[in-house]
C-alpha cells in the first residue's frame, strides 16, 4: 500500500517499501503539505549521496552505524543520535553497519511522492 496524504492512521507493516537505488530502500511514513516522515532502510555499504534540496531535515538513527557528511563535516553516528540539516545544506552518508534512519522533511518532499 502507497501511503496517502493527510492520512490519520499509518501502519507501517501495510506500507510499501520502495527502492530509493543502491542498497536503500524507503517507507514514506506519513505526511501533510508541511511535514514529512520517511523510514529508511539501508544496506550495508550503502551510499546516500551527497546532496542538498529545498527542505529542513532532521535524521533520526533508528539502528545500524552511518558515516555522515554535512557542511563538508564527516562524523560516525549511531542508534538515538541525530542531525539538523536545515535547506540548501549538503549532505550524505555511508552505511557503516546495517540499519535504518528516520527522516522528518519541512515541508513534504514531493518528489518522493
Amino acid at each position: 500500500m502507497k501511503t496517502e496524504k493527510n492520512n490519520i492512521w499509518n501502519f507501517n507493516a501495510e506500507i510499501d517499501l520502495q527502492e530509493a537505488g543502491n542498497g536503500v530502500k524507503r517507507k514514506i511514513l506519513s505526511y501533510t503539505d508541511e511535514l514529512m516522515i520517511v523510514e529508511n532502510r539501508f544496506e550495508k555499504e550503502a551510499v546516500g549521496a551527497l546532496h542538498h534540496h529545498p527542505h529542513t531535515q532532521i535524521t533520526y538513527v533508528v539502528s545500524g552505524r552511518f558515516e555522515f557528511t554535512i557542511k563538508g563535516e564527516k562524523k560516525i553516528v549511531n542508534p538515538g543520535d541525530s542531525m539538523l540539516k536545515k535547506d540548501g545544506i549538503e549532505h550524505g552518508c555511508v552505511c557503516l553497519e546495517e540499519g535504518i534512519l528516520l527522516d522528518i522533511f519541512t515541508p513534504m518532499r514531493e518528489d518522493f511522492v
